[in-house]
């Protein structure tokens, strides 16, 4: 690992951005000189634009540095750093799970980054060896219509939504990077055989195969489908998108309860490649991520869980320490092959 990696500054403010940009060319505690700035990095970004879009402009304003931007599919562009290798242009991988983080890390991909960095966030949520770290936390629930879904019919379990009282009334999206985290979680927790017969029970049961989240959380709160299964924040962005509140919404979030797979905790996250070890411009970046500006703009626009102390998650959010989550190390999360493979065997992609 390189030395300018432990200069970590803040690049959360102008001022101090200024002064890495001066400082970037200058030498270590060692006397060796450091990499010069080009003021330019290269992102994957497997979030999709409309999210993080405003984050990495705020970087630029602040830091005048440009951001190459690659966006797609967090699944397909971790296969994609896989196939290029040493030859890939990306300094970062800006991922939408731990499972996608984790399959880079075990390929051997990204360089490990400072203890400054990694101890701004709880050791649940970023890599053992270090070589990811958490941006947000999100949380696997079940939305329901409130109309179509008594509070007394809830599911305590995840599995019991394959029983036939929730045939053809179930959302998921199967090719969603989230949902094929969850799936690799309860492999994990459950174990093959168990978490084959849930997937093949979804099947069965008529499951309604979605895209993304954001159109089950729609058609749940006009009552086209019962529930689905999601990420909790998609209640909040339906919300905003037609202005109003959550209150107001017949789709409503429900936690699983007791530890259950299926109100799972994951992480968006980054990792550095390898090739970016010792770049200022990468670790100005990093650091803005994990900033007070980006963990904020995460709370209240997008109403991610931030994971750095200090910042305040989304009014009306439960604590993420109040949740009964299952107790998983997402650094188990990392065999994504598998998972789609058991997906599409199951026949829901």
């Amino acid at each position: 690992m390189g030395t300018p990696w432990t200069r970590f500054v803040p690049a959360s403010a102008l001022s101090a951005l200024l002064a890495l940009g001066a400082t970037a060319c200058g030498s270590d505690e060692s006397g060796q000189s450091g990499p010069e700035s080009d003021k330019k990095i290269t992102v994957y970004s497997g979030r999709s634009e409309s999210l993080v879009k405003p984050v990495l402009d705020e970087f630029r304003e602040a830091s005048g540095i440009t951001v190459d931007v690659r966006y797609g599919d967090t699944a397909a562009m971790a296969a994609q750093l896989q196939e290029e290798g040493d030859r890939s242009p990306a300094d970062v991988f800006l991922a939408q799970d731990a499972g996608a983080l984790g399959s880079m890390a075990k390929k051997d991909l990204f360089a490990k980054l400072p203890d400054a960095v990694l101890d701004k966030v709880p050791g649940a949520y970023r890599d053992d060896d270090g070589e990811w770290v958490g941006v947000t936390g999100r949380v696997r629930t079940m939305v329901y219509n409130a109309d179509q879904v008594p509070g007394a019919d809830l599911p305590k379990s995840v599995f019991e939504l394959t029983e036939p009282q929730w045939k053809g009334k179930v959302g998921i999206a199967p090719t969603n990077g989230s949902f094929q985290a969850f799936i690799t979680a309860m492999r994990v927790q459950e174990g093959e055989e168990k978490t084959k017969k849930f997937l093949e029970g979804l099947k069965a049961n008529d499951a309604q195969i979605r895209e993304g989240n954001a159109p089950i959380v729609a058609d749940v709160n006009n009552g086209r489908i019962a529930a689905g299964l999601v990420n909790h924040y998609y209640v909040y962005e339906l919300a905003k998108e037609e202005g109003t509140t959550v209150d107001a919404l017949k789709a409503k979030n429900h936690f699983f309860p007791d530890g259950d797979i299926g109100s799972l905790v994951n992480v968006s996250g980054v990792g550095v490649l390898k090739r970016a070890d010792d770049d200022p411009d990468v670790r100005a970046f990093v650091d803005h991520l994990l900033g007070k500006q980006a963990q904020t703009y995460f709370a209240d626009e997008t109403y991610e869980y931030p994971l750095v102390a200090g910042v305040a998650s989304a009014p009306g959010l439960p604590k993420l320490s109040s949740l009964n989550a299952p107790d998983i190390d997402l650094d188990d999360l990392d065999d994504l092959e598998a998972t789609v493979k058991m997906i599409k065997d199951s026949g829901l992609a």
